[in-house]
This record gives C-alpha cells, sequence and structure tokens, in this order.
C-alpha cells in the first residue's frame, strides 16, 4: 500500500505529458542558449539550433521532480521535518545539476558511438571527453529547478 500511495504522489500518469513539456522546453532553452552565443561571434542574424535527438534527451527532465521528491523522503523520513523553500531549492538545484550532467554524460556517450552526437565541447577549457562543460553547472542547476517548476502538479 505505501508503494502505491508514493507512485500516486509521484504523479506517474502525467509523466508523458510532463516529457513532452520537458522537451520542447529543453530545445526552446537551447535555441535561445545558442542564438545568444551568436554575439560573441559578431553574427547578428542570432540564428540558434538543436537537434531533434535532443527531445527526448530533454524529455528526461521530467524525471526530475520525481526523482527529488523520493530523496526528500529518504533524507527525511517520517521525521515531520519541513525544509524551508530556500533549502529544497538548494539540494533540488544541486541534485538536478548532477544527474543532468551523468544523462549528458551518458546520451552523449551512446551518440558518440553512433556517431551522432549533437554537441562537441572537445577544446573548451572545462570539458569532460568532450561530452560535458563543467562551466555549465549553473545553467544546469537552473534548468533542474525550472523542469521541476512545469512539471509540478497544480495545486501542489
Amino acid at each position: 500500500m505505501k508503494g502505491m500511495k508514493t507512485l500516486t504522489q509521484l504523479n506517474l500518469k502525467q509523466l508523458p505529458f510532463n516529457f513532452f513539456k520537458c522537451g520542447v522546453t529543453g530545445w526552446c532553452l537551447e535555441v535561445i542558449f545558442t542564438s545568444t552565443e551568436s554575439i560573441l561571434r559578431h553574427d547578428w542574424r542570432l540564428m540558434g539550433q538543436t537537434s531533434l535527438l535532443m527531445f527526448p534527451i530533454y524529455g528526461c527532465g521530467a524525471l526530475l521532480g520525481p526523482i527529488g521528491t523520493i530523496i526528500d523522503r529518504w533524507v527525511t523520513p517520517g521525521s515531520g521535518l519541513v525544509a524551508r523553500k530556500t533549502e529544497l531549492a538548494i539540494r533540488h538545484g544541486f541534485l538536478y545539476m548532477v544527474l543532468i550532467f551523468v544523462a549528458e554524460y551518458f546520451a552523449g556517450s551512446l551518440l558518440r558511438g553512433g556517431g551522432m552526437c549533437p554537441w562537441d565541447y572537445t577544446g573548451r577549457s572545462t570539458n569532460i571527453d568532450g561530452l560535458i562543460r563543467l562551466d555549465f553547472a549553473p545553467l544546469w542547476f537552473a534548468t533542474g529547478l525550472l523542469f521541476e517548476q512545469i512539471t509540478k502538479k497544480k495545486g501542489g
């Protein structure tokens, strides 16, 4: 019974819709980010880009909120302690940032193996195997929190 309550509370029925929301949001964020990078190249057309392959990768952001909820229950099981919003945001932001880095590295490795990886950070000072950039940590921190917000159950 306890397991059923947990699944209901995590709102898994919404997972396909949340997957779609995170996929589209990720695409939009990537286009905005890559178009603003063009300013550094003095390309005032502000052309942004992404890949169809990125949709399911960003879509997995729908799992971040449920994972955060599980971690919260694990950290303070039945203690009745309630964390402040800022404490939760910091905890979740760091958790999501790490999970996004792991997912980016894993997905990039798989895609690179098939010759299809749409990103390559080789040559950047903070890259790891050309698959992740550690200087993106604040972006992934914020993106994880954004995905959590857009997938929250209304009224909850």
